[in-house]
């Protein structure tokens, strides 16, 4: 039994409110957000400086990355690692090295459930950007289409993906009455779901879409409108949200490396929002971490370029009769960790031609083999990975 309030009147307060559950099994309290627009409204007095020097960050970002000769080839990798990020927040042990080495067929990490859920995430970050790049909205429908994908297979895939749940979920604790926390009533989300929705469409100030974007993020994990991966889908958001305003042109900008080495503090005021109607603490922390993530993606985008125009150069005077390990490289440079099955059919060469090229590279240090087989031997561009691999090792 659920002791229900009239929705369309609560109090236009920052504190949301508190519903009476009570099942054949226990009694507790679930909680109901205020509506949007935060009342009174947020204080920008401390938070204006941070939005601005977080857009100039975005605005670098986005230059710096017109200066990558494939861009592509770093997005590839890039929407891996916040893949692997987002979903070692929640649990997941795995390696970078290990997600690409599953996408080139390696079986032994195949049938990894860690490793197919950050697959999942991949595929579902890609179909939410090949939707809002079609013209869709920010909708419930871009919602459920990306909580679809992540659940597609393996791990939580009984879980109803795709649909808003349908009985009470919590956070921490083996129910919901000794949760830490407990999210609205399953008979409440469409309702607030589609408040948010509306709350998106009605903003109207340009300037200050960042602020936006923080917004639908929290109030998005306070609703916790999936039985599971609500964490993962609501990370993804802030991403695509910043590329269907076009604050970036590509999706270069992922948070999830800064909510997971502060993933404490980012849960404290996550329900310092609820509890007490703090946006403003809120919004500090994550502008915090927009302005440290795009300089950090800075950082790598100029570490990258660096290491691809030395190795380039290095073997060029090392081979200056063929062109085949320049080209190798190239491969690399887009997928690091590889075989010379893939590379000769992706160069329409023969695989002796390709050996000999690897092994030159081999020779150079520039690739590694990996699994010390006599066949199927995969090879890693080390310092590429090393670069990429910086800030993901699996949480303990």
């Amino acid at each position: 039994m659920i002791t229900f309030f009239d929705f369309d009147k609560r109090p236009q307060g920052r504190d949301g409110q508190f519903i009476d559950v009570t099942t054949s099994s226990e009694h507790f309290r679930a909680f109901v957000p205020s509506p949007l627009p935060p009342h009174p409204p947020i204080d920008m007095r401390h938070i204006q400086p941070l939005l601005e020097r977080a857009n100039q960050a975005l605005g670098r970002l986005d230059g710096v990355s017109s200066l990558l000769p494939d861009i592509d080839s770093f997005l590839y990798m890039h929407i891996r690692k916040e893949a692997l990020l987002s979903s070692q927040i929640e649990g997941t042990q795995s390696s970078l090295s290990e997600i690409v080495q599953a996408e080139i067929g390696d079986r032994s990490y195949l049938m990894s459930d860690d490793v197919r859920e950050v697959l999942n995430y991949v595929t579902a970050a890609n179909e939410g950007l090949r939707l809002i790049r079609s013209g869709l909205p920010f909708s419930i429908r871009l919602v459920k289409s990306i909580h679809k994908q992540l659940f597609a297979s393996g791990r939580g895939s009984e879980k109803q993906p795709g649909e808003f749940r349908t009985s009470q979920n919590w956070i921490a604790g083996s129910r919901p009455g000794n949760a830490i926390y407990v999210p609205p009533p399953p008979e409440y989300v469409v309702s607030l779901m589609s408040e948010l929705e509306s709350y998106y469409h009605d903003f109207q100030d340009q300037e200050s879409v960042l602020i936006l974007i923080g917004v639908i993020h929290a109030q998005f994990e306070t609703i916790h409108p999936f039985l599971d991966g609500n964490g993962r889908s609501g990370r993804m958001l802030i991403s695509l949200l910043l590329c269907l305003n076009e604050i970036l042109r590509e999706p270069l900008l992922y948070p999830s490396l800064y909510l997971k080495a502060n993933r404490n503090k980012y849960y404290k005021l996550l329900q310092r929002v609820r509890l007490h109607g703090d946006w403003e603490s809120w919004l500090a922390f994550y502008l915090e971490g927009i302005y440290e993530t795009a300089n950090a993606a800075i950082e790598t985008i100029t570490k990258l370029m660096r290491l691809f125009s030395n190795d380039r150069e290095r073997i060029r005077q090392a081979n200056p009769n063929t062109g085949t390990p320049e080209k190798v490289l190239e491969i690399f440079q887009r997928y690091p960790v590889s075989n010379a099955s893939m590379i000769a059919e992706s160069l329409q060469a023969s695989k002796p031609t390709i050996r000999r090229a690897i092994g030159r590279l081999e020779e150079q240090n520039i690739l590694t083999e990996i699994t010390g087989r006599r066949r199927s031997r995969i090879y890693v561009y080390s310092e590429y990975l090393d670069i990429l691999e910086q800030g993901t090792e699996p949480i303990r």
